[in-house]
């Protein structure tokens, strides 16, 4: 039996992997369950899995869980408590699916346990993937992507020599606006950057995918997860998300992972790897795809995937600042401050005034960020 400690147990990724562990209950069971806000889903999931304890990140939502349950089981709060179940809960499985910065601290604390790392949260490996992968190495801890994308990299490398890749393929849906021109993106709504035509992702997630952050995010996590230069790195567009990512073989060959698109899939694998288990949530029926088709993105209208590559080759902090000021900005456009194209500028001019440490400790990336996020508050 595998004990699961979950981040993130309420948003789309958290519901999923429950609802794996609900299939395969006499394989895996939930040791701590983390939320950002959301304690209604939460004592639900307390009641059905029992954990041993839970951590709400907002305090006062915490009180009120508190009050909710009358100790039915122990409830930590902010992020402090975040730390602490990542320190001292028993688990086998650490599952980051919390979306954002805050995914980092309790991540490197399962690291040190020498955890599984099942790991949905981009940023962790976007803000920290020099510091993070050395210290996987260091503790042994295993580090298991659930990104569909990473995750379908992963797969097709598997009994496969490193000099026999030629490249790793990201695929992308292209998201709700890959067919509007770069002029029309001014006005476009936030309902409309919602609507993706594929995926149902929380709404931060949703549109980093119409921005292309998203991708951009995941090619600088590709580059700490498999370790290939940025030139072996590639990115296309497909629009029907049949093909989760590919890998291209030194003789021509390409290795692809196609499925439907369900998240439950990569969970899956990730919590059982290297065992594979009989899946009973989709099952891919090609004769009705009829078409898979493919484009080259397009960098000048989707600047956000162009800046992820740019400081990518830049290193040291530049990914730190890119994550902050984007977390801020997709938040702006969300409250419906800022209009969706002004969402790559705040992040340019918060490259452009945030200094890049080019060898940064951990509590130096924790100030990039602090600073970042302070300046590109303060922009419109």
């Amino acid at each position: 039996m595998k004990k699961i400690l979950l981040l993130g147990s309420t948003g789309s990724i958290g519901v999923n992997t429950l609802n794996v562990i609900r299939v395969f209950k006499d394989l895996f069971s939930v040791t701590a369950l983390a939320v950002n806000s959301n304690i209604s889903l939460l004592e639900e999931q307390i009641n059905e899995f029992h954990p041993e304890c839970v951590v709400v990140k907002d305090e006062a939502a915490a009180d009120e869980l508190r009050k909710r349950i009358n100790g039915k089981t122990e409830v930590l709060s902010g992020s402090k408590g975040l730390i602490e179940a990542a320190k001292r809960c028993d688990y086998d499985i650490f599952v980051g699916a919390m979306v954002g910065f805050c995914g980092l601290a309790p991540a490197i604390e399962a690291i040190r346990k020498g955890a599984r790392i099942a790991l949905a949260n981009k940023e962790t490996l976007v803000v920290a993937g020099r510091l993070v992968t050395e210290l996987c190495k260091k503790h042994n801890a295993e580090l298991i992507p659930i990104d569909s994308e990473h995750s379908a990299i992963f797969q097709c490398l598997e009994g496969e020599n490193k000099n026999a890749i030629g490249k790793i393929i990201l695929t992308a849906s292209g998201g709700p606006f890959l067919y509007k021109d770069k002029n029309s993106l001014e006005n476009v709504t936030v309902e409309e950057a919602l609507n993706h035509p594929n995926w149902k992702m929380g709404s931060k997630i949703t549109i980093d995918s119409a921005s292309m952050m998203n991708k951009g995010l995941e090619v600088i996590e590709a580059y700490w997860l498999f370790g290939y230069p940025t030139e072996k790195i590639e990115i296309v567009i497909h629009p029907q998300s049949i093909i989760h990512s590919m890998v291209e073989l030194v003789d021509g060959s390409i290795k692809a992972l196609l499925s439907s698109p369900d998240m439950k899939l990569p969970i899956q694998y990730a919590l059982s790897y290297p065992e594979r288990l009989q899946s009973c949530f989709v099952t891919t029926k090609l004769p009705l795809i009829k078409n898979l088709t493919f484009f080259e993105p397009d960098f000048d209208k989707f600047e956000c995937l162009k800046l992820a590559f740019e400081v990518l080759q830049s290193g040291g902090t530049a990914p730190c600042i890119l994550n902050a000021a984007n977390e801020i900005a997709v938040d702006k456009f969300l409250k419906k401050e800022i209009k969706f194209t002004a969402i790559p500028q705040i992040i340019k001019k918060s490259l452009d005034k945030i200094e890049n440490h080019k060898t940064p400790d951990l509590e130096m990336i924790f100030e990039c960020d602090r600073q970042t996020r302070e300046f590109a508050s303060s922009l419109n």
